[in-house]
């Protein structure tokens, strides 16, 4: 049998009584510009291409990590309902957007 372990709280998830959750993230460099946009007659598979032989080419292992990052992580009931209403885990008083009087 595998063992889950929440991610966030570090709890043992038990598959077959708590439900488990997984949350699957892509954080990729943005690579097109305003200009762009109204262009539709680019190659853009080609463009694709060129950049992976530049990563490929590229001497610095961590451009990769800079470019393209996929991570995943298996959460609780409770942390998956925290992660759902605060995803970016930004402080609730920056939420709420209090004054400064």
């Amino acid at each position: 049998m595998i063992h889950y372990t929440c991610d966030c709280c570090q709890r043992p998830i038990d598959a077959e009584i708590d439900p488990r959750y997984v949350v699957r993230m892509e954080v990729y460099a943005a690579l097109e510009t305003a200009e762009d946009e109204g262009d539709n007659d680019r190659d853009h598979l080609q463009e694709i291409q060129d950049i992976l032989e530049s990563l490929d080419d590229s001497l610095d292992g961590h451009v990769d990590d800079e470019v393209y990052r996929h991570v995943r992580f298996d959460l609780c009931g409770e942390c998956r309902n925290r992660f759902v209403k605060n995803p970016l885990g930004r402080a609730m008083s920056q939420q709420l957007d209090f004054s400064k009087n």
